[in-house]
């Protein structure tokens, strides 16, 4: 069932939601969370679409805001509120309230969407595109538990990793790390396999991708050895490459879909670690509220420490780092101590168990 309202208010906006769900007979609220998705029009359709998708596994109310640009002075003085509400068959297990702000009220999204928040139930805020630069601090990702942003969508995603290290906050986290979750899964039982020294790594992805950047970052502040980034043509990530004192361990998948896993010793696996959808990015995110603690480690370690292939070895130490955290050795060896409180080893022969630990800590796609 849609019911469209034109040039309406918040209470009109609940009369409608409650109208709908009698009249496809189900007065009842069964929903987890509300998630606010954060979009302009030409991204809107692609990020409902996931949503709704996303809802099969965690019903919620969905509130898509969109801020529509005025043509004329005089329109840009105008507040004026639509929307489109969606209930039953319309909006897949969940209920979808599409809001379309015009005029002044664009700059008071919050006003707009803090009435039709489900209530004693948590807030998700997702930017598909255009996040801002401070999430927590945004009048709507003030109103969450979860800040959902996506790095790859932006024009120089690799800067925005260190913007987003510098206003990070609990709760925010990127699609950009989701990706990368099923990477970290299948490294951290690779080294389960194997008692041995991580001496060094490199992880070879497309140019400007986070994703590969996250990766490094994260294997560089975990394991407490040097860590290279190289370049391919994709897609996303397409090899990671650990050197141990018992021999090479290596996951390739050059065509983003099919990866092969190998140990010295061992016969080569091949492995799944195809490339998922949005909807299951946002599936996974869904599945915890808590802060990211591994998230934020990695992210804090700084893109500037990770060396390139041409210079690796003559990398400064620790004060290379923009956004790094306190140095436990030289940029080209990793960076920081361990944290015991975060899971990790104080030596890089405990880095097996120690990525596990990690790996579990979030689920995500790779790029």
């Amino acid at each position: 069932m849609k019911i469209d309202l034109t040039d309406t208010t918040a209470s009109q906006i609940n009369k409608a939601l409650i109208e709908g769900r009698r009249a496809i007979g189900s007065p009842a609220v069964g929903m987890v969370l509300t998630l606010v998705i954060v979009t302009d029009e030409e991204n809107a359709y692609d990020a409902l679409r996931a949503a709704s998708e996303a809802s099969r596994e965690h019903p919620s109310r969905t509130l898509v805001v969109i801020r529509r640009v005025s043509r004329s002075p005089r329109d840009r003085t105008t507040s004026r509120l639509d929307a489109e509400v969606r209930v039953g068959a319309e909006a897949a297990t969940a209920e979808t309230v599409v809001l379309r702000l015009y005029g002044e009220v664009v700059g008071h999204a919050q006003s707009v969407v803090l009435p039709l928040l489900l209530p004693d139930a948590p807030v998700v805020v997702w930017w598909p595109i255009n996040a801002p630069s401070d999430p927590a601090r945004d009048p709507l990702g003030s109103l969450a538990q979860r800040r959902i942003t996506d790095a790859y969508a932006t024009e120089r995603p690799i800067q925005e990793l260190a913007a987003r290290a510098e206003t990070y906050a609990p709760g925010d986290t990127d699609l950009s790390w989701t990706r990368i979750t099923p990477w970290r899964s299948m490294l951290a039982a690779a080294l389960d396999q194997v008692a041995c020294d991580v001496t060094g790594a490199e992880v070879e992805g497309e140019e400007f991708n986070p994703s590969v950047e996250l990766l490094a970052m994260w294997l560089a502040d975990r394991l407490d050895a040097p860590v290279t980034r190289s370049h391919s043509n994709g897609p996303g990530l397409t090899a990671v490459r650990l050197m141990t004192d018992r021999g090479p361990i290596g996951l390739d998948r050059p065509d983003g879909s099919l990866a092969t896993l190998s140990i010295d010793g061992q016969p080569d696996r091949a492995v799944a670690l195809k490339r998922r959808e949005t909807a299951e990015l946002i599936a996974e995110e869904l599945r915890r509220l808590d802060p990211d603690d591994t998230y934020e480690s990695a992210l804090r370690f700084g893109v500037d420490r990770l060396a390139d292939p041409g210079v690796a070895g003559e990398r400064a130490s620790g004060s290379a780092a923009g956004p790094a955290k306190a140095a436990g050795g030289p940029a080209g060896e990793g960076g920081s101590a361990k944290k015991a409180a975060s899971g990790r080893q104080p030596s890089a022969k405990a880095a097996g168990s120690a990525t596990k630990k990690t790996a579990t800590a979030k689920k995500a796609t790779d790029t």
